[in-house]
């Protein structure tokens, strides 16, 4: 049943349904004409007694009841508490001969919608109509309230934290989106200045988007807010200005969207670019610098036998040993830098700790005292020795930043035979040989409630900006792929200490025996063509070439060199060239002597020589590949064995 939106007091055209419990049939007929008088078109059913009202309301479908109050074996009031239980929405109207001022009240406190008094039938149509609008009303109200507890239905499956707040900042809605956000419950937010709940303190910006919400409408930007725990969070937010019906500022409506991990990963992808800028800056700076260290490589051994004083070619073993550390930190600096991988090899974990404490040492600030303990005898791990070095690394940063006024950092390392070990990193007991890898601090320490996360991705216990919660995740990722495990062990005020447990290699290190130096392989007067941009490397390295007895030509570039050996084909007994050069690389140079002569001798030198050219150096079947900066000791050696090939 519905009524005309245009004029309230309109009946519907369809007849009522009406339901009718009295005794005399007269009254009925009396009820029905004043209905119609009144322009009530209806369809009555008359009743007269329990049973007959009882079946009807099982089995029809009314849009009013009427009934007397006072009837044989049945009273109104029954009548009553029986049509709400089987209608509750239809409008009940007593008519009835007599009833009290008392009875009346009651009757209306247990639901009735209204009386009317027989001798006042007058007032029958009017009663009628009120019911039925009021109905319609609650009918309506239903609806709304229905599509609201819907919609907060749809709004709870959301996954945005959705709330409002009325003018005065109070909370007045709290989706389940927010609940699982910020970890305020819906009744513990609702009422609540949202300001006290989201942030750490005032602040000027949120009062310029209050502003602009009011003038604007709406307002969308990035935040940074806090949990319940205190856990700093950064939202994507969207806010709307909702109006009353006479236009006014009612509420606002705030769409939250939690993009902390989106923005860690985006921060991480922006650290991977910088950093790749800075391995291509750092490989250009080592491209220089080992051209400038490698003439101080070879001259050093090109006039050590020449120097007549012990002292003097002592002086010149310490100049040659700088140069070649300083080579040594231009190398770390680029797998640091560049993040180069190789293939899992036989390592020392001593030579892998002291690369590191060697950076830690140049790099740390002074009032960190770095103090080592590498057990004798250890033997090797088979690994990626950059991944290795990422370890420590992490690890030693992580040391040296809970140590902000100074302590001690200590990386110990001793071998260790384990017996059905327990370790949550493992689903199996371990046994067997490991190596040991210790990093401790004594710095503030880690509270055992966070022990358990620590590992997590993008946890971080640091300022933001400060960390990015990955260190720890990587160190275990990698410490993992190499078949160990992790421990660690930490109290507030006295330090963390971090345990790698690293399985021994099945197979052993050989023994280096430790001899005199080998005399240096001499030529035969062999013609070598030395390929060489930078000057002062190309003359030193001719002198050294002819020292040891063979004939040198040189060219700058390859496209010279190429010149050079179409005049003097099948005279030149090997080249040595620079892989990059001006006007024609390396590379390039080697194709085109494979076309000239495909039994051409070559060793190729570089200092930044990546994965790619390497491989298509081998596919060019050279005689030998050295690293910049070299030895005499390497380039002689080197060439001695390309000429002796077949």
């Amino acid at each position: 049943m519905s009524l005309p939106s245009h004029d309230p007091n309109q009946l519907p055209s369809p007849a009522l349904r009406i339901l009718h419990l009295e005794d005399n049939p007269a009254d009925g007929e009396l009820i029905q004409s004043m209905l119609e008088a009144g322009g009530i078109a209806s369809t009555i059913q008359r009743v007269e007694t329990p049973a007959d009202f009882k079946a009807a309301l099982d089995q029809g479908c009314f849009d009013l009841i009427i009934s007397d109050h006072t009837l044989p074996c049945f009273d109104g009031l029954s009548a009553l508490e029986l049509a709400r239980q089987k209608h509750p929405e239809a409008p009940f109207i007593f008519v009835s001969g007599t009833i009290g001022e008392e009875l009346a009240v009651d009757s209306l406190k247990q639901g009735a919608t209204d009386y009317v008094l027989k001798d006042r039938l007058s007032r029958l149509v009017t009663s009628v109509q009120r019911a039925l609008r009021e109905a319609h009303e609650r009918a309506e109200r239903r609806q709304a309230e229905m599509k609201v507890r819907e919609q907060a239905a749809l709004l709870d499956q959301a996954t945005d934290a959705i709330f409002a707040r009325d003018m005065e900042q109070r909370i007045s809605y709290w989706n389940k989106g927010a609940e699982r956000i910020y970890g305020w419950t819906e009744q513990e937010a609702l009422g609540k200045r949202a300001a006290d709940l989201l942030y750490k303190e005032d602040s000027a910006q949120r009062q310029e988007i209050w502003k602009a919400v009011l003038e604007r409408g709406e307002w969308v930007g990035e935040l940074r807010q806090v949990t319940r725990t205190g856990k700093e969070i950064v939202v994507e937010s969207r806010r709307t200005l909702l109006r009353d019906a006479d236009g006014k500022p009612a509420a606002i409506l705030n769409i939250n969207r939690d993009i902390t991990e989106k923005k860690q990963i985006e921060a991480q992808l922006l650290r991977a670019q910088r950093m790749e800028n800075i391995g291509s800056l750092a490989g250009g700076i080592a491209h220089d610098l080992n051209n400038l260290l490698g003439p101080i490589l070879v001259v050093g051994h090109l006039l050590r036998d020449k120097l007549p004083s012990p002292e003097d070619r002592k002086i010149l073993d310490t100049a040659t040993a700088s140069a070649q550390r300083g080579a040594d930190m231009v190398k770390q600096i680029l797998t640091f830098a560049r993040g180069v991988t190789s293939e899992p090899m036989l390592l020392q974990v001593k030579h892998v700790v002291g690369e590191l404490v060697k950076l830690a040492q140049d790099t740390f600030p002074r009032s960190i005292n770095i103090r080592t303990e590498i057990a004798e005898g250890l033997p090797p791990i088979l690994g990626d020795v950059t991944q290795l070095h990422q370890v420590l690394l992490n690890l030693c940063v992580n040391a040296r930043d809970a140590m902000p006024d100074g302590g001690t950092l200590s990386i110990e390392a001793e071998n260790i035979v384990l017996e059905q070990k327990r370790t949550p990193m493992q689903e199996q007991p371990v046994s067997g040989g490991y190596v040991v890898l210790s990093v401790s601090d004594t710095g503030a320490g880690i509270h055992p409630d966070l022990l358990d996360k620590i590992f997590e991705p993008f946890f971080t216990t640091k300022e933001t900006g400060s960390g990015t919660g990955l260190g720890l995740s990587t160190v275990r990722s990698i410490v993992r792929n190499h078949g160990g495990f992790l421990e660690v062990f930490s109290r507030v005020g006295n330090g963390t200490t971090f345990k790698i447990y690293l399985p021994v290699a099945a197979a052993t290190e050989t023994e280096v025996v430790q001899s005199k130096r080998p005399a240096l392989p001499v030529g035969q007067g062999d013609l070598i063509l030395l390929v060489e941009d930078e000057l002062a490397l190309r003359v030193i390295t001719k002198e050294l070439l002819e020292s040891f007895n063979y004939r040198v030509l040189t060219a700058a570039d390859g496209a010279e060199a190429e010149t050079l050996y179409r005049r003097r084909k099948g005279r030149i007994n090997a080249v040595v060239t620079d892989l990059m050069m001006p006007v024609m690389d390396g590379l390039a140079l080697i194709r085109a002597l494979r076309e000239l002569d495909p039994k051409a001798k070559v060793i190729a030198v570089s200092g930044l020589a990546s994965q790619d050219k390497i491989d298509e150096l081998n596919s060019l079947n050279v005689q030998g590949f050295l690293t910049k900066p070299y030895t005499a000791e390497q380039l002689l050696t080197s060439l001695h064995r390309a000429l002796a090939a077949h």
